[in-house]
């Protein structure tokens, strides 16, 4: 008797959601809390913490709801092998299109353009809602629905472009590979990260959002100053106009070898009260670069890239997994969705692991940042952003280690003041 994959994938998923509910209840009874945590008294004004509390309570219901629609959709998709209908409609269009239906490329092609057409259908009114309700009843969204909708018919678009020519790649290293398979894979998904990497902020970032060189001024050359005491090879500096879409702060870096970029969110430099608050960010992101954090998770993704591919080619030719799940033939995209749902406890272990890793890079480039002088505009940095994303102030200690990649607001300035306090 084969074994049941399909039952036992879909088991799984059930009782993950019952897992991640039951984390999701603590951490909505943790925003119901009426106070601050005591390291945060005086620290966060009652106002802030207020509107944070009603924020993350509104998306903390809402979260529930579009979870439990999700499981409800993707197990009933799999349960009742929607999948391989849907695989043969697929095919049955190109031919209404006078198209081969026997060529694996163009069956994927037209079974990945439903599957697009699904969810966009599906996912519109959740986003949709959380943006012009949530996100605006709460301050943030700042975009139009013309905006909104342009945006996704660009994404679409680029979708349409570069979709088909990596789908058929992949394809072609599958049926081509042989024993090598594994290593042809890794290496193609490698050049098109990097390539992505690479053209990402040059030529589909602008299409976005506007990027323009931060102006020449004091904050500018704290910078640059910064950049180059630590040998930080920056080339530009940019400022976002992420007020154009959300009043969300952020601050990143990007680039290979000696062309690095840093890009400020206007909102940041809007919401922080001096420029040492803004460069303290920036000294803590260098650190990730300075502390190698980057290149380690880099590799780390990579290596489970690998393995990954790996098991993928250990199951691919799985006649009774591919049966369990209703399929009669073995397609290319099918073989790695199955797989990607067969691996799904891994998955998630894999998933906490690398946020344990995360969370300690995060106090690693505080102390990078501390050492450097800047603890008190750090502290202030870390606190002006929280009250300004109205992030959660009371979070619950299960919830956060199984899901935050980075460390709350309280155990962040904990870490500061407990090396201030060794300092001394």
């Amino acid at each position: 008797m084969a074994f049941p994959y399909l039952e036992a994938v879909v088991g799984f998923m059930i009782l993950m959601y019952i897992f991640e509910s039951y984390l999701d209840v603590r951490q909505h009874a943790a925003h119901k809390l009426p106070t601050l945590p005591k390291p945060l008294v005086g620290v966060i004004s009652q106002e802030k913490f207020e509107k944070s509390r009603a924020y993350s309570l509104d998306k903390s219901y809402f979260h529930f709801i579009h979870e439990f629609v999700t499981i409800i959709m993707d197990s009933s998709i799999l349960y009742f092998r929607i999948l391989p209908w849907f695989w043969k409609r697929s095919g049955e269009f190109l031919v209404y299109l006078g198209l081969n239906a026997e060529n694996e490329i163009f069956h994927t092609l037209s079974f990945l353009a439903g599957v697009m057409v699904w969810s966009q259908i599906t996912d519109l009114p959740f986003s949709l809602y959380s943006t012009f309700v949530i996100e605006a009843r709460h301050g943030f969204n700042k975009q139009t629905v013309w905006l909104y909708f342009r945006d996704m018919i660009k994404g679409i678009a680029l979708s349409i472009v570069i979709g088909p020519p990596i789908v058929a790649a992949i394809i072609v290293i599958v049926q081509k590979g042989g024993p090598y398979l594994a290593i042809y894979l890794w290496g193609f998904m490698l050049i098109l990260s990097l390539v992505m990497m690479t053209i990402y902020p040059v030529l589909i970032a602008p299409l976005f959002n506007k990027f323009t060189p931060l102006p020449q001024g004091e904050l500018r050359l704290k910078i640059e100053n910064l950049a180059s005491s630590l040998k930080f090879p920056l080339k530009k500096l940019f400022v976002v106009d992420g007020s154009t879409r959300s009043s969300h702060s952020n601050a990143y870096m990007y680039g290979f070898f000696k062309n690095k970029r840093i890009v400020l969110y206007d909102t940041l430099i809007q919401q922080c009260k001096n420029d040492e608050e803004i460069v303290a960010v920036i000294a803590h992101e260098l650190g990730h670069w300075k502390l190698n954090h980057t290149m380690y998770s880099f590799i780390a993704v990579q290596i489970l890239t690998f393995l990954q591919f790996g098991g993928y080619t250990l199951v691919r030719n799985s006649k009774d997994l591919f049966q369990s799940f209703g399929f009669d033939t073995q397609p290319v995209l099918i073989g790695l969705i199955i797989f990607q749902h067969t691996v799904i406890p891994l998955q998630h272990l894999v998933s906490f692991g690398l946020n344990l890793v995360s969370r300690a890079f995060e106090f690693q480039a505080d102390a990078f940042a501390k050492k450097l002088g800047y603890a008190a505009p750090l502290r202030a940095g870390l606190v002006k952003l929280q009250e300004e994303n109205l992030s959660s102030m009371n979070t619950d200690p299960w919830y956060s280690a199984y899901h935050y990649s980075h460390p709350p607001l309280v155990e962040r300035l904990a870490a500061i003041d407990e090396s201030d306090k060794k300092t001394e």
